[in-house]
């Protein structure tokens, strides 16, 4: 359900800090909004020297900036409670600075998603969404990746 593409300049990140941000993102996501941790994706592009502006100017800094698009749904607290923790836990884990480290949410309506084989439930219809797939699905989708164990997932 919810896709991160995280943006920083190439050799920023190494792979041990891309999979400690994969996973702070995956965390935070799953324990603000509820959704099973199976679902979070996060891709890293990395941008080369001189690829990258802001003001006109190429960036000169050591800054991560995430994107996230997420179904619709929430409230505003939630939404900024998540933004506050991703910002801070990505900085953690790239070891910057959290004034380094911008994050932007996408809020797309779930009927206009389709993961899995299947159209997206609306936010908190999950667990009648989950009980309507045909276990063959579910338990593909779970074999994909679980970081926080099956004692976490609905179904």
């Amino acid at each position: 359900m919810p896709t991160y593409t995280c943006t920083a300049a190439s050799g920023l990140l190494d792979a041990q800090r891309k999979g400690a941000i994969a996973r702070a993102v995956t965390l935070a996501h799953c324990e603000i909004t509820g959704a099973p941790t199976h679902f979070a994706q996060v891709i890293f592009t990395d941008v080369a020297e001189g690829d990258h502006f802001v003001g006109g100017a190429p960036l000169a800094h050591d800054h991560v900036f995430l994107h996230g698009r997420i179904r619709a749904g929430r409230s505003a607290g939630i939404r900024e409670t998540l933004i506050r923790r991703l910002a801070a836990d990505v900085a953690a884990a790239a070891g910057i600075n959290a004034f380094s480290v911008w994050v932007y949410l996408l809020e797309l309506p779930a009927e206009a998603m389709i993961e899995f084989g299947h159209v997206l439930p609306e936010s908190g219809a999950e667990p009648a969404w989950s009980e309507s797939l045909p276990a063959d699905d579910w338990a593909r989708m779970r074999e994909i990746g679980s970081l926080l164990g099956p004692d976490r997932e609905s179904r």
